[in-house]
């Protein structure tokens, strides 16, 4: 039996987008996030859930992605997700186990272990697969955090 979620917090490379990004020739980075992923994280928090991201990386992306979704939890260049994720908990005043965290590689192992659900994209690396609770037939960036967000029953909220 799942716990119930009411916080969800996501990496972002890998999860919220494939993986990869482009370069242009003038420097700029970009990145592509999927708007089936958009709709799902609207709906839920619609229903209540609140939403963090938890990344690895340092990039202006990230912060333009949470503000379109008026996401305010925002951890960037963070080292130690685990850390990151226990600090959000205690800022929502909420257990560990009402949190769910998806992750997609070894820098995400801590924080899936300490999550009360765990979730990796079908395309994760093998040690993501491993820990996560649940895995999404969809890949990452690819309407993943969706599926999820539909299997956890909190877009019908």
């Amino acid at each position: 039996m799942r716990p119930e979620i009411k916080a969800v917090a996501l990496d972002v490379d890998g999860v919220l987008t494939d993986g990869t990004f482009w370069w242009g020739l003038d420097g700029a980075e970009l990145k592509r996030f999927s708007f089936r992923d958009v709709m799902g994280i609207a709906r839920a928090m619609r229903g209540g859930v609140v939403f963090a991201l938890i990344s690895g990386e340092k990039n202006a992306l990230v912060d333009r992605y949470a503000e379109k979704m008026k996401i305010t939890n925002v951890f960037q260049g963070c080292k130690d997700k685990e850390t990151a994720l226990r600090s959000f908990a205690e800022s929502q005043k909420l257990p560990l186990e009402n949190i769910c965290f998806m992750g997609d590689d070894l820098n995400d192992l801590a924080a899936m272990q300490i999550a009360g659900f765990a979730a990796a994209p079908a395309d994760a690396h093998e040690a993501a697969i491993a820990a996560a609770t649940y895995v999404t037939q969809r890949p990452g960036g690819r309407g993943a955090v969706r599926e999820l967000l539909d299997f956890l029953n909190v877009t019908q909220r």
